[in-house]
């Protein structure tokens, strides 16, 4: 299998400009990529049988104002899972849908949407709420968000009683 890993990193610093391979462990491959390449490198993959998109995800790295894009491929054939990483902008938090190649990005898509602000061009569904429907705040996953803040803003401060009845039902 650790044939596998070197054709893969060799088959990718053939065709894309990436700097570093980290192998964290076992069968896993992360490498980042610069966000102009990213649809091809992720066509490329799914063409060599990374034909799973196990997840989407997002990391605000607020010190570097930009979000982490994370997308989580694997090759059933291989074992091989690969973490491709690209930056956004924090600022203008928008980027490319990948639905035209992993169809099922697009709930991931929408998830990263509404928890951290990024936009999807070409991804319609992306702007419909799941979880925060009514939310009228800043997104909640991103690291300047006050969750104390918003809630003493949303509910107010609440009394809670410590004393409880000693009888039950008059008893």
């Amino acid at each position: 299998m650790t044939n596998s890993m070197s054709n893969l990193k060799g088959l990718l610093n053939k065709h894309y400009q990436i700097s570093e391979f980290e192998e964290p462990i076992a069968m896993e491959l992360i490498f980042d990529v610069r966000n102009d390449q990213l649809l091809d490198v992720l066509a490329f993959m799914k063409s060599i049988g990374f034909g799973q998109l196990s997840l989407l995800t997002c990391i605000d790295w607020i010190e570097k104002n930009e979000f982490q894009l994370v997308y989580i491929l694997m090759n059933w054939d291989s074992g091989i899972h690969a973490l491709v990483r690209t930056a956004v902008d924090r600022d203008n938090p928008k980027f490319r849908t990948i639905e035209h190649i992993y169809p099922g990005v697009k709930y991931y898509e929408r998830d990263v949407h509404e928890f951290f602000g990024v936009e999807f061009d070409g991804n319609e569904d992306s702007f419909k709420h799941l979880f925060l429907e009514l939310w009228e705040a800043d997104r909640p996953m991103k690291k300047d968000f006050d969750p104390e803040a918003y809630s003493e803003k949303k509910y107010g401060m609440r009394k809670y009683r410590t004393e409880f009845p000693r009888k039950i039902g008059g008893e």
